[in-house]
């Protein structure tokens, strides 16, 4: 395996999609397609929201990307805008689509709600940190983090936040010195079936 970081670049993103539908198992509650346009959705979402990309490649192929974001300095390209709102409408254009999308929204407000319960502002956040399974616990998740701390460091951004849940690695966050601040436990109905889980935020106080 040989690894090599560089930037995010568009040829990355079909590959990502797969590594996100893979991670956070859209196939498990829904159609090939719409798991397919499901992590569409949500990596062009992720790729609105960051300021800093590290993909990490194995032989020039995606295996692993990291998105972090300083606040004061982000906007975002027309060009990235376009993309989700395209993910979306493609998604939407099902029933099935719409359905599953509500999960989205659910998280979303979870979210929003973890963050309004830490009662904490932060100048930075990780958006998106996702490595494919099969190379998982060969250290490629933790150079990807450390890229992102270097990151944080260089901004002088003294603290940053990240959102994960039960259907992740969590622990690899304590693992990196991150502290959990608060966790909320929310119950799915996902195609006639109930599936619960816990969902976290976590932060990190750069020394």
């Amino acid at each position: 395996m040989q690894i090599t970081l560089r930037e995010f670049q568009k040829q990355d993103f079909k590959a990502l999609e797969n590594i996100i539908r893979e991670t956070w198992q859209y196939d498990e509650f829904s159609s090939p397609k719409t798991a397919s346009k499901l992590a569409r959705v949500f990596l062009s979402s992720c790729l609105t929201n960051y300021t800093f990309s590290r993909a990490a490649l194995d032989n020039g192929v995606p295996v692993g990307i990291i998105l972090a974001k300083n606040r004061a300095i982000h906007r975002c390209p027309f060009s990235r805008k376009i993309r989700q709102l395209t993910a979306v409408i493609s998604l939407f254009l099902s029933k099935e689509g719409r359905n599953v999308s509500k999960i989205f929204g659910n998280v979303n407000g979870i979210d929003q709600q973890l963050l309004q319960d830490c009662g904490r502002t932060y100048p930075a956040e990780i958006a998106l940190f996702a490595v494919d399974s099969s190379c998982r616990g060969k250290g490629i998740g933790k150079v990807l983090f450390q890229s992102a701390l270097d990151y944080m460091k260089e901004q002088k951004l003294d603290a940053f936040y990240l959102f994960t849940d039960t259907s992740c690695n969590y622990g690899f966050y304590e693992h990196q010195g991150m502290t959990r601040r608060c966790e909320k436990e929310h119950t799915f109905m996902i195609n006639g079936q109930t599936a619960k889980m816990n969902f976290f935020i976590y932060d990190y106080y750069c020394k």
